[in-house]
């Protein structure tokens, strides 16, 4: 029999495990790092949208160009870097607006109290050691050594179901399906990588239906992938960057655990982010096999600090038939740290004793600090004297490994115990963030608060405010702002200059041997200061996080302020007296106190005196290997020359002060240098170097030149041309350059240098499609290596062949016409004995029209003494010899409309050669079915389609019947809105959109401007909009309230249509000139179509059958065509709402939300297609689709014409002589009072 210890014992169980994983097709449940509350895991609370509260990180993470300290674990399979929001808001959406790690974005549910969500932080040496083996195997030559780990792990979580009216509730849990996978975020001191884990089997569901919307029934695919969060400025906001792994497809999901990139399905390794790398890097080239023996990385040389630190002794797995009671008995031996060779002893931190543990079977249970869990195999080769043994349990902290976390303007020192930055000559900071003396310095932020005012219950609050900082840091003047403050607190915040007095700290005038907060901490901590008012004893917090230097040089920082202000009174002034704080110093918190007294004189000249205690507390992360000169334990700042102001109308909070740091009054003589005074003169761009005396220099700052008392900027780009290398381009900046890459590249690891950026080849570029000729087909690239073959119109085929359509069918020319087929189209020619175009013929020599002779008589009128004078009038004809509905006189340059006979309608005459709206005076002859040519209809130029993504609204220009792809951009972005329906006001350039997020109907002007809510109280869930563009009239849909309302274009005089007998309504257009309304119900027991006159009057149903979910309505004014777009049947299909029967345009559609039409084309939205896509309504066929710049769901979609069409209705002049609401019908016109009547001179008729 053989004997085997312990160890032993260790590795026959791992390879008796490894040996049942390799059975296995992919990754198994079992090789998911432990997990669950034995292993010290937190778990989230059961529910549908629930989020942990902050986790605060050991090792700050790097996600693109952000560096988080704090994440947050959400039910929904994400880990997000702040509060996520209500997941209506980001579970059908991908990117998120908020950074976030997406392992399973999905709607999510633990309600049932099975599925669980667990996450901690583990910086155990065997977590280490197996998460850095399995990233290094992924990315083949890497060498990464995580410090920290934070590991999240969703089990046997299901998809969330909306209950239905009727359903009962569930006994048991057969049938539910769940899924299981795992998040591993791992960070170094300049890298984060994360480890995505997808179990054979765990994925059992790979689509959820969100709640959003109202449950229209959609199951949208789960997305995983990375976003670093929009980015907010003072006037708009930017999408952030984002990185997709799945493509929002289904297929996509459910090759998570089959597929890979680190070499073991189902592992998915990314680099997340890097000091110098903004951008996420997938593994390629991986050698990982979960089966291979995880390495052991540890060796027999102890470089870890270990003061206040023990030892727990952990086995990693035991033979389970094994009895360890004796074996217990002989490990519980001591043990003790022995300096290494390459150590002096005196060095090395000696572990006298260390407690006495245990080895017991793997209990995964979470290490208590001050411990360190150290996995140990005692089969190892270890140095062993009587009860003495080394080994190494983290890396060694050198500047060898840890290069990229100082600043590009300082230096990496070792030293005995680690290593330190320090800024470079000429910069100053802690040596991670260094800026150039004598510079200003910049501050930007946001302010959020909760205020009591006085003793008024009811708190002043404020969301996102701006905060703005600028600092002359060479005579220690700090100015800052703060926007947006509501006048009912902006007078009683005076006194609080305290808020940016952290500014006027951190870049304070520096007196000798003395350092400014900058210089100290940096631009990354924290500080929370409590502010006591007397003799009111009212108190208010205020908690400020500073995220340290952005990519434009400038700091920045959150704030929160809560509490209670003593209420001063509104146009009174405040005086702030000089006062100092004392700055206690620690290696890791800063600690300060003063009383500062002020002075407010209220607007009746009169005057009293209060003061306020100030405390504050800041803590950072310090370097404490540095063995240079400490900082003094206390400094005294002295604040001088305050000045605060609060201006009413602009509705902004001012105040500058002086700052200076020193030594504690009364402690030495005061040096009367000019360069600590300020007094010195020099350029705010140079610094003051102090000499003998009173004496002094002026130099200027790093970037710039001169004499020091005049500075001038350095333009390193024109000077060094090739400063910023191949494939960039060099920006000058104020004292710096910023270098960037060319379209295509994108910076190397190194931060530096360009590279191209590794894009898939387009075969449609290439010519490497087998698409058919181009004057058949047309090659679509659809991403990737893929590409789609399209038959040109006028062709059938798949696209790979094509063959030329006969359009010359039956009606298609003039029944005294022939018909030319030709390759992609047809002619029309008239008969022998016809004249005409084709599509219009008329017998030669055939009596001409009333039109037509007053155009002869015109011409052709003997007139006395010579040719016909300019200014005779000529009526002008259309193309069937009816008068053109609009007569013009060119030479006195007046317009006027007609009617069928001629005759001048009265009241529409015009100067100026402005043409009015008039409606036609003969009725064309509506073609339905295919539009034989596309210039049968003229339309005006400058048309744009208008569709809705989520928070904004984008526009195609359309030149002919052409989307202008290349033209395509945001309109409008609306940031924390859903905007679903879009309508325009083709006279006034607006555009009107209804938001479910909000529950508001806004506007908006083409023409610039800003956005305006006009309805935002009794909304439920607004959703299609239409425009009486006539009548000044909108018309919505409530799908929450179940109505249909009209109201003015401003919002006012609401007034409710409809209430009864709509279930789910949504789409709704308008026919303004025919005074008809049209809108979609998608009822799915008995979804309709319905139309009524726009007064409410004969209402009835016009289609009813072969419905499914009828998203999206469309009315045509020009070819009198209502179309409409359905999810359920998957069709687009028209009809002509004055007679029988209806036309099918296109099946087999995927998913369409919002359709509107121009000319013979119909556009629509797809929900999976994320696109919009064109189709020739008069061949039936898709002709080219525009895809949206952001993955994720389109909504409505509306055409702006350059142009009103032609028409008038009965509400168009003079508002009809209503006195309200005037509401036209096919004759006449309603006269309506709005519901809520404020005025008795309101007055209703027919």
């Amino acid at each position: 029999m053989v004997l085997m210890g312990s160890g032993s014992r260790s590795l026959r169980l791992l390879a008796l495990l490894l040996l049942q994983a390799a059975g296995l097709r992919g990754l198994s449940p079992g090789q998911l790092l432990p997990h669950g509350e034995d292993a010290g895991d937190q778990v989230l609370k059961p529910g549908d949208d629930v989020s942990s509260e902050a986790v605060r990180l050991a090792q700050p993470l790097h996600l693109f160009e952000k560096t988080v300290k704090n994440l947050y674990v959400n039910t929904n399979g994400i880990i997000a870097i702040s509060k996520p929001p209500k997941e209506v808001d980001y579970v059908s959406t991908f990117p998120p607006r908020f950074g976030a790690v997406a392992p399973f974005l999905a709607d999510l549910d633990t309600s049932d109290g099975v599925g669980k969500v667990y996450y901690r932080q583990d910086s155990s040496p065997q977590t280490l050691q197996r998460v850095e083996w399995m990233i290094n195997q992924g990315f083949s030559n890497l060498n990464f050594q995580p410090v920290n780990t934070f590991i999240a792990t969703w089990e046997n979580v299901s998809a969330h179901v909306e209950p239905r009216r009727g359903d009962l509730p569930l006994n048991n849990d057969a049938g539910t399906k769940r899924n299981t996978f795992q998040v591993v975020l791992a960070s170094d001191e300049s890298s984060s990588y994360a480890v995505l884990l997808y179990p054979e089997g765990g994925l059992q569901f790979y689509s959820t239906q969100p709640k959003t919307l109202n449950n229209i029934g959609l199951e949208l695919p789960a997305r995983v992938g990375f976003s670093s969060g929009e980015r907010s400025f003072i006037l708009f906001t930017l999408e952030g960057s984002s990185y997709a792994v799945t493509s929002g497809s289904e297929e996509s999901v459910q090759n998570l655990h089959q597929d890979d990139n680190s070499g073991e399905r189902g592992v998915w390794i990314f680099h997340l982010g890097s000091y110098s790398n903004h951008t996420i890097l997938p593994a390629s080239g991986g050698t990982l096999r979960l089966d291979d023996p995880v390495p052991n990385t540890f060796s027999t040389h102890s470089t870890m600090d270990h003061q206040n630190s023990f030892l727990d002794i952990i086995e990693n797995g035991a033979d389970l038939n094994y009895d360890s009671t004796e074996e217990e008995q002989k490990v519980k031996t001591m043990v003790a740290y022995k300096p290494t060779s390459e150590q002096n002893p005196e060095e090395s931190h000696i572990v006298d004793q260390v407690p006495v543990v245990a080895v017991n079977p793997v209990q995964y249970r979470r290490p208590q600090y001050p411990h360190h869990s150290v996995l140990l195999d005692t089969d190892l080769d270890l140095e062993v004297t009587g009860n003495v043994f080394t080994y190494n349990t983290e890396r060694q902290l050198r500047c060898s490994n840890n290069h990229h976390v100082c600043s590009a303007h300082g230096q990496c020192r070792d030293h005995a115990a680690g290593f330190c930055c320090r800024c470079n000559p000429g910069y100053y900071g802690n040596g991670k963030q260094c800026v150039s003396e004598g510079t200003p310095q910049r501050v930007n932020g946001k302010v959020n608060g909760k205020i009591f005012v006085g003793t008024n219950p009811v708190p002043v609050q404020f969301e996102d405010i701006d905060l703005h900082s600028y600092v002359v840091v060479n005579d220690g003047r700090s100015y800052t702002a703060i926007s947006r403050i509501p006048a009912a607190v902006g007078w009683s915040l005076l006194p609080l200059s305290s808020v940016g007095s952290i500014i006027g700290w951190m870049f304070a005038l520096e007196q000798p041997d003395y350092e400014n907060g900058f210089s100290i901490v940096g631009g990354e901590f924290t500080r929370r200061a409590e502010v006591t008012f007397n003799p009111g004893n009212e108190q208010l917090t205020i908690n400020q996080q500073f995220g340290g230097i952005d990519e434009h040089n400038h700091l920045t920082i959150t704030t929160t302020i809560e509490g209670r202000v003593p209420e001063i009174p509104q146009e009174s002034t405040v005086h702030i007296e000089p006062y100092t704080e004392l700055y206690h110093y620690s290696s890791s918190v800063i600690m300060s106190s003063s009383n500062i007294q002020y002075m407010v004189q209220f607007p009746d000249q009169s005057s009293q005196s209060y003061s306020f205690q100030l405390k504050q507390t800041i803590t950072f992360q310090g370097c404490n290997h540095d063995d240079a000169q400490p900082v003094p334990a206390t400094q005294q700042l002295s604040v001088d020359r305050t000045f605060v102001l609060y201006e009413k109308n602009e509705q902004v909070f001012r105040y500058a002060m002086t700052n200076k740091i020193g030594p504690v009054q009364d402690v030495g003589p005061v040096n009367e240098n000019p360069c600590y005074t300020g007094t010195h003169g020099c350029d705010t761009n140079a610094a003051c170097r102090p000499g003998q005396g009173n004496r002094f220099t002026c130099e200027c700052s790093a970037g710039f030149y001169g004499d020091g008392q005049t500075c001038y900027d350095v333009d390193e780009c024109r000077d060094n041309p090739s400063i910023c290398g191949n494939y960039a381009v060099c920006n000058n900046q104020p004292g710096t350059f910023r270098c960037e890459c060319f379209a295509g590249y994108q910076f190397a690891e190194d931060g530096r240098t360009c590279v191209a950026v590794h894009r898939p080849e387009n075969p449609c570029q290439t010519g490497t499609h087998d698409c058919d000729s181009p004057d058949r087909a047309r090659c679509i690239f659809v991403g990737g290596s893929d590409y789609m073959c399209v038959c040109l119109a006028g062709f059938s085929g798949d696209g790979k062949s094509c063959d030329d359509i006969d359009e010359c069918q039956p009606g298609r020319c003039h029944r005294y016409a022939q018909c030319f087929n030709i390759p992609g189209s047809f002619s029309c020619r008239c008969a022998p004995g016809y004249q005409g175009d084709g599509f219009q013929c008329t017998p030669l020599g055939s009596p001409k029209t009333q039109c037509e002779r007053h155009r002869d008589n015109a011409w052709g009128s003997p007139l006395p003494r010579g040719p016909r004078p300019v200014e005779h009038y000529v009526p002008q004809c259309d193309a069937n010899g009816n008068y053109q509905p609009v007569q013009c006189h060119q030479a006195q340059q007046t317009c006027w409309c007609v009617d069928a006979n001629g005759n001048e309608i009265a009241g529409t005459r015009t100067l100026g050669g402005v043409r009015p709206t008039c409606l036609d005076s003969v009725t064309p002859t509506v073609i339905f079915g295919p539009t034989p040519r596309p210039d049968v209809v003229p339309l005006p130029p400058g048309t744009h389609l208008l569709f809705a993504q989520n928070g904004k609204i984008e526009h195609i220009p359309v030149e002919g019947f052409s989307m202008k792809k290349s033209e395509a951009k945001t309109l409008l972005h609306v940031p924390d809105k859903v905007v679903i329906g879009l309508a325009y006001d083709c006279v006034d350039k607006m555009v009107y959109w209804t938001d479910i997020a909000g529950r508001t109907i806004s506007r908006a002007s083409l023409q610039g401007g800003e956005p305006t809510t006009i309805i935002a109280l009794d909304l439920e869930s607004p959703e299609g909009i239409a425009v009486d563009h006539l009548g000044r009239n909108i018309f919505w849909t409530d799908s929450g309230l179940n109505r249909i309302e009209v109201a003015k274009m401003d919002g006012d005089q609401r007034r409710v249509l409809f209430n009864d007998d709509l279930v789910n309504p949504r789409a709704i257009v308008a026919d303004p000139v025919h005074g008809n309304l049209y809108w979609t119900d998608w009822n799915r027991a008995a979804p309709k179509i319905e139309t009524s006159y726009m007064d409410g009057t004969n209402r009835r149903v016009l289609v009813k059958d072969d419905l499914g979910l009828p998203n999206g309505l469309t009315y045509d004014p020009y070819a009198a065509v209502l179309c409409w777009a359905d999810a359920g049947t998957q069709r687009l299909e028209c009809i002509n709402p004055n007679r029988t029967g209806r036309k099918r345009i296109l099946q087999g559609i995927q998913y369409p939300f919002g359709i509107t039409s121009y000319g013979r084309y119909l556009y629509y939205t797809d929900w999976r297609r994320d696109a919009v896509v064109a189709v020739d309504r008069a061949i039936g066929r898709e002709t080219d689709e525009q895809k949206a710049t952001r993955r994720s769901r389109l909504y409505g979609i509306t055409t702006a014409y350059s142009q009103c069409p032609p028409g008038q209705n009965h509400c168009a002049v003079n508002n009809g002589g209503c006195t309200h609401l005037c509401l036209a019908t096919p004759e006449r016109r309603s006269c309506s009072c709005p519901d809520t009547v404020t005025s008795v001179s309101c007055l209703e008729s027919n």
